[in-house]
């Protein structure tokens, strides 16, 4: 319910924000990526926090931020508001309070699994989102899908109280990490490069999201209500790409390889954008493209992490990863709308391929393959 509410916005928010009085490119850029920043920021102390005051009351703490920011959201009529909702939503920062109250319920046969219907669920809720954003702001606009976004707010606090289990008393925040430990787990030599990627994975999805929605509706004459079509569709195609990249994967011995590679085609897809979109075959082509390889990357990176992740570190391992997921979103919009101001959509889609041409040498140097070499042992 939660993550469903924040991604209905992105395939609106870019043409809304273009009615309100104050638009401007690097406003819109903010406001896009700005829920990324607050959760970048408090992720792990509500991780911390969870620890020491229990799980649900973290949680609930956070879906009432959500609310709150959903409501203010609502009742904007500026993109300023707008960037304050955004802040004030992202402030609910349960991420790791949410997998770790999971894995608090599960026992440790069974955990993976959870772990892996949590992913799936979220990722489902991702497509959903393209694909029911439009037609929702061709009938209640954007103030009505904040009221949505408030209502799933209840809904996750209604499920937290009445349908999740008690969670199991806490020892009180023996689980505290030291500064120096989480240093240890920030330097690490066969995480750095996953921080890095996922970085630069939401970096790129944020901008391709502030500028694809402008390409449909003003370059190709889409009417919005229209853009859940392009959306399915592209994303039904690009299946014909995740899965051979995921079976590749699995396998061959040649993960390390496939994984450059594919960072490499999110490139490419960047590329092709930048240098066309007046066309739709050629849009749609690209938008294939980078959905079938984002969707293996958004994957595969978590898996990476665990595989590279001592067990006792791993839990650490994966806040810093989201933190690094979460900032990756802000500064994705944040300098996507300074490139939309200067450049226009075209030096976007230059970005992103920029960013993502960096990500897959990082990729390639910084890990010299020990995960990957791990994983095929």
């Amino acid at each position: 319910t939660r993550m469903l509410g924040l991604f209905l916005l992105l395939p609106v928010l870019a043409l809304y924000a273009r009615t309100m009085p104050d638009y401007s490119p690097v406003l819109l850029g903010l406001a896009m990526g700005a829920y990324g920043l607050t959760q970048a920021v408090l992720q792990i102390p509500f991780g911390r926090w969870s620890d020491r005051y229990g799980r649900k009351p973290v949680i609930a703490v956070g879906l009432l931020f959500y609310a709150a920011g959903s409501l203010i959201g609502a009742f904007a009529h500026s993109l300023v508001a707008l960037l304050d909702a955004r802040l004030v939503q992202g402030a609910g920062a349960v991420s790791a309070a949410v997998t770790a109250l999971l894995a608090d319920l599960t026992r440790p046969e069974v955990r993976t699994r959870a772990m892996a219907f949590v992913g799936i669920s979220i990722g489902m809720s991702f497509i959903l989102a393209l694909v029911l954003a439009p037609v929702l702001d061709s009938v209640v606009g954007v103030p009505g899908i904040f009221l949505i976004m408030l209502a799933m707010a209840l809904s996750g606090l209604a499920l937290l109280f009445f349908a999740v289990p008690v969670e199991p008393t806490r020892s009180g925040g023996a689980e505290g990490r030291t500064l120096s430990a989480m240093a240890h787990i920030l330097v690490r030599p066969e995480l750095r490069p996953l921080y890095a990627g996922v970085f630069a994975l939401h970096f790129i999805m944020t901008a391709t999201f502030l500028s694809v929605p402008q390409v449909l509706a003003l370059d190709l004459g889409i009417p919005i209500g229209g853009h859940w079509k392009v959306y399915l569709g592209v994303f039904l195609v690009s299946l014909a790409g995740t899965i051979p990249l995921v079976l590749a994967t699995e396998r061959t011995v040649h993960g390390r390889q496939v994984f450059v590679a594919a960072i490499l085609l999110i490139a490419c897809a960047q590329a092709l954008l930048g240098l066309d979109h007046q066309h739709l075959w050629r849009v749609l082509a690209a938008l294939t493209l980078f959905f079938a390889v984002f969707n293996y990357l958004e994957a595969r990176l978590p898996a990476l992490v665990t595989q590279a992740a001592p067990g006792s570190d791993r839990g650490a391992a994966l806040g810093v990863f989201a933190t690094s997921q979460f900032l990756g979103a802000f500064l994705g919009g944040a300098a996507g709308g300074v490139l939309l101001s200067r450049f226009g959509l075209s030096g976007v889609f230059w970005g992103s391929a920029t960013a993502a041409a960096a990500w897959a040498l990082v990729a390639f140097t910084g890990s010299r393959g020990r995960s990957f070499r791990r994983e095929s042992a």
